[in-house]
């Protein structure tokens, strides 16, 4: 099987939690880029949902106005599973851009 590299988006997220993405039936790496494109600072989270529960993988990060968060630096690595729920959301009405890049299907 060859990997599948794909990516997703979501644009001017604010104080409600949006679904970036749902993990398929193959096991997913993540990488993760939160933008803040307002004037002033905002408060930014990013979780996974199991089905059940919220895991954060970052809450309520400051991030300055015009500036970005790698929430997975360092060439750290997270692992989505299958119907596993990736989200973000920030303290601020239409704030955030972000970019999800990830790889399934690795053989």
């Amino acid at each position: 099987m060859a990997q599948d590299f794909t990516r997703y988006k979501a644009r001017l997220t604010g104080t409600s939690a949006a679904t970036l993405f749902t993990a398929n039936s193959n096991d997913t790496i993540v990488g993760i880029s939160v933008a803040n494109v307002t004037a002033g600072s905002v408060n930014a989270s990013v979780f996974i949902n199991d089905g059940t529960n919220d895991f954060y993988l970052i809450k309520d990060a400051p991030i300055p106005s015009g500036s970005a968060l790698q929430v997975l630096d360092g060439g750290a690595k997270v692992v989505v599973q299958s119907g596993d729920i990736l989200k973000v959301v920030s303290n601020t009405a239409s704030s955030l851009d972000t970019w999800i890049s990830t790889v399934d299907a690795i053989s």
